[in-house]
């Protein structure tokens, strides 16, 4: 058994169920629950457009979790707590993940294990979060927007969204490769990706950081095509 990271996406359509989203993103149903085989979780917002704005997309809400073991995230997962997330959701995707590599912190700890002997032909994910110095942010978001429109219809990119805890400030990164290869070459060779890691490195505009590579053991996606 060993632990696993689930990344939680939920879009809403009406403005009702978006209320309702952003109200339990501030009071998470987790926040006064006991859950079973639960190290970690973060509830949090969702840029705009391609998911890399410095503008929200109120329609669209994250849930990190992070679980002793698949069985419990896969208990948590079919139980009463995420009925209350994916209740009226026109779109609703989960990714089931063993970390296979990790550095850095989030909010002072870093709550990943790195699983042993991981089957790396399967899905690769990676997260990205950092907390961004106040005096820096303006330069940090002007890069942005050009960086997020490499990841546009990039070969072997399933899937990509960018959130956060706190706008501006608290920001994170998901995206989801065919195969290592793919997530390598984008990493490694894009032009774009490169100057923005040399500009980190550079003006060391990062609080704190922490980068995690993963292993997509499972995914549950549900679109309803007829609401989207």
């Amino acid at each position: 058994m060993s632990q696993t990271t689930v990344v939680s996406f939920f879009k809403y359509r009406k403005t009702w169920d978006k209320w309702k989203a952003f109200t339990r993103m501030g009071f998470p149903p987790l926040m006064f629950s006991k859950v079973e085989g639960l190290q970690f979780w973060r509830a949090m917002g969702v840029g705009g457009k391609n998911g890399f704005s410095i503008q929200p997309d109120l329609s669209t809400y994250a849930l990190v979790t992070v679980f002793e073991t698949e069985q419990d995230a896969v208990k948590f997962y079919e139980g009463i707590i995420m009925k209350k997330y994916t209740k009226n959701c026109v779109e609703r995707r989960s990714y089931f993940m063993y970390c296979i590599h990790t550095h850095g912190n989030w909010n002072g700890a870093n709550p990943m294990v790195v699983c042993e002997n991981p089957d790396l032909t399967k899905k690769i994910a990676i997260i990205t979060r950092a907390t961004i110095k106040p005096l820096l942010a303006v330069k940090f978001w002007k890069f942005v927007p050009e960086v997020s429109k490499t990841l546009e219809n990039y070969k072997g990119l399933s899937y990509s969204k960018g959130f956060g805890e706190w706008p501006i400030m608290m920001q994170a990164t998901f995206s989801v490769w065919d195969s290592l290869e793919h997530m390598e070459a984008y990493a490694y060779k894009n032009q774009s990706h490169a100057a923005m890691v040399k500009k980190t490195r550079e003006l060391n505009w990062y609080k704190e950081e922490m980068f995690s590579r993963f292993v997509v053991w499972d995914e549950k996606i549900q679109i309803d095509s007829s609401q989207s």
